[in-house]
């Protein structure tokens, strides 16, 4: 796919306190990234560093090609689309859509054009004499898309869209955002902290930590692949135990997992067992029909009905009794069901070993 915009070497610092630290990523054309962060990570600096709002210590913003770090944002053609949406209340739908058109002294012919061609795209021909107070959330948030997109934007900026809205109308709106995107063929680059967001809608996630990327991938390998720490307890929940590793074998108390993965690590080396609730198996190994190594044996400690799943707490056979939680579909919990104190058998389908560097650290470390 070819590149549409490049950032490279990104550096902020406010006084003497560093914000972001040596930022790199692309957007291709067409591609949605999602800057996935806690409050604080730098997710915001970024993006107002690409649409102009500020300025960065070190680095370029390159837009298809041309290098726009030094450019006001007037010049851009960036389109940012903020939580509070940043409509004119006074304004029709139609009027809020061809507002910077006017700005841009185009043809009343022109903007007439452009808006009705938008107010379709996003499916508002019901509402294009109706003013903000008069629209839902979702509909306000189309309006703003679509006055972004009137001026043929170089990348669309979404600014934590989404926050504003309850959780239903949230999850219905992405599903839309992202065909919508995908039907105008624009880059996008999103910013948020919800990660089951950053996992629907992103092509690719960028997940921030103090300033710096810590890792960039598909939603599948972050998710899956997390290289620290840090990226597999932010992104849903994980189980980590520490252990070492020998001869290719996983270590730590009474546990020895084969290493599946082509991964090199030295014998005695330090490391970490990371895996997530889903990736549990309890069943017995004559009803498996997946492939699985016996990772320790434990006892329930808690269970918990969570809708479409259930929890389960199990302190294992650990000298510190240490407490892992994994998750169970319905179909299994009616099948197998579980007590309070009873013993099991632990098994994983699948996990991830990463070298044990300290949380302050192992953002700059490799997966070996």
């Amino acid at each position: 796919m070819n590149i549409a915009a490049s950032f490279t070497d990104i550096s902020k610092k406010f006084g003497e306190t560093s914000i972001l630290e040596d930022i790199n990523f692309d957007v291709s054309e067409g591609e949605i990234v999602v800057l996935l962060g806690a409050s604080g990570s730098g997710k915001t600096t970024i993006l107002r560093i690409i649409a102009g709002l500020e300025n960065c210590n070190t680095g370029k913003v390159i837009l298809h090609g041309k290098d726009v770090t030094e450019l006001p944002a007037r010049e851009r053609g960036v389109g940012v689309i903020f939580q509070n949406y940043a409509l004119f209340p006074q304004m029709t739908v139609e009027k809020n859509i061809g507002y910077g058109l006017k700005l841009r002294k185009k043809s009343k012919n022109e903007i007439n054009k452009k808006v009705d061609e938008l107010i379709e795209l996003v499916h508002l021909e019901e509402h294009r004499q109706k003013y903000p107070s008069q629209l839902s959330g979702g509909q306000q948030q189309r309006v703003a898309i679509a006055r972004a997109l009137a001026y043929n934007p170089e990348i669309l900026l979404f600014d934590e869209p989404f926050s504003a809205l309850d959780a239903q109308i949230r999850q219905k709106l992405r599903r839309e955002i992202r065909h919508l995107l995908k039907q105008i063929n624009v880059p996008a680059i999103f910013i948020t902290h919800d990660q089951e967001e950053a996992l629907e809608i992103g092509d690719r996630i960028a997940v921030l930590n103090q300033g710096k990327i810590e890792q960039i991938g598909t939603p599948f390998d972050v998710y899956n692949k997390p290289s620290t720490e840090y990226v597999a307890t932010f992104l849903g929940t994980a189980n980590l135990i520490l252990g070492v590793v020998n001869n290719g074998v996983f270590e730590a108390e009474n546990i020895d997992l084969k290493l599946t993965d082509d991964l090199f690590f030295k014998n005695g080396q330090s490391v970490k067992l990371i895996f997530r609730p889903e990736d549990v198996f309890l069943r017995h190994p004559e009803n498996l029909t997946q492939n699985y190594q016996k990772l320790i044996d434990g006892w329930i400690e808690e269970i918990s009905f969570v809708g479409a799943f259930e929890r389960i707490t199990v302190r294992i056979n650990f000298k510190n009794g240490q407490l892992i939680t994994f998750t169970r579909p319905k179909t299994e919990t009616e099948n197998f069901p579980l007590q309070i104190r009873q013993k099991l058998e632990i098994g994983l389908v699948r996990f991830r070993i990463i070298p044990n560097f300290p949380l302050t650290h192992e953002r700059s470390a490799k997966v070996y």
